[in-house]
């Protein structure tokens, strides 16, 4: 039983691409604490949420990592690095590196941490040239959690966040629909019933046409790509001025998500 719970990382964790009714992001990591926090007694589940978009694994170990110690709470879930090795000329060994440091620390004072893989980005515009790139992290990654006894998290074998649906219009992060299979498949990594199969396969597509698609992907390179190119040149994050979450009521975040189901 998981009393309490602690989510580090970045936009992937902050749940960018699931907004609530208000305007801010809900994400993966809120509703999987919903599933949570629906285990325990009314009003005995504590959960905290440090991550913030665009952070660098060692922005997120410095900013994050030693507020993680102080909650030292039952269950950590720990994704960094991925903006790290989409990054030119970035080595994944060495970032796994620095990845294990951290990991060393969190798992010397909180109950379970829960690591991360990437996923397969053979459908991401952009990212699909870093495939194999992400797998060697990936592998990493794994070989980590088995030495330290963490529970992964594998985002590369959910096969059904790779249709389009369970993506963002900028194709970079998950919709709502997206983030709720990856909170469902977070639950069963740890064992619990879940209420709902997160490899239920998606009701069919009508076919596309080619100048559909076409419209699609210069829509989204106006829209996302150039202003991100833009970003990267001009060494600024998504996440500079953004201030994490923090502490969140597992009952406010049901009420966000009833909101906009």
């Amino acid at each position: 039983m998981i009393g309490s719970y602690v989510a580090v990382g970045d936009s992937f964790t902050e749940g960018v691409g699931d907004p609530g009714p208000d305007g801010a992001f809900v994400g993966w990591a809120d509703r999987f604490a919903v599933l949570l926090a629906d285990r325990r007694p009314e009003g005995d589940f504590r959960y905290t949420n440090l991550a913030v978009r665009g952070k660098l694994l060692d922005q997120i170990v410095e900013d994050q990592l030693p507020k993680a110690l102080e909650l030292a709470p039952d269950l950590v879930s720990f994704c960094a690095g991925g903006n790290d090795i989409i990054r030119p000329g970035t080595d994944p060994d060495e970032v796994a590196e620095r990845f294990e440091r951290a990991i060393e620390r969190l798992t010397s004072v909180a109950g379970t941490v829960m690591v991360t893989t990437g996923f397969d980005t053979r459908g991401v515009p952009v990212l699909k040239h870093l495939r194999g790139k992400i797998a060697t992290y990936n592998g990493h990654v794994r070989a980590i959690a088995d030495r330290y006894g963490c529970p992964v998290l594998d985002l590369w074998s959910l096969k059904t966040v790779q249709d389009r649906r369970a993506w963002d219009g900028d194709r970079l992060h998950l919709s709502p629909e997206g983030h709720t299979r990856v909170a469902l498949r977070a639950g069963q990594v740890l064992g619990l019933e879940v209420p709902a199969d997160p490899d239920q396969p998606w009701p069919p597509l009508p076919p596309r046409g080619t100048l559909d698609v076409r419209r699609d992907d210069v829509h989204w390179a106006r829209e996302y790509l150039v202003p991100w190119i833009g970003r990267r040149l001009r060494g600024e994050s998504s996440g500079d001025h953004v201030t994490a979450k923090g502490a969140l009521s597992p009952d406010d975040i049901k009420m966000r998500i009833g909101k906009v189901a």
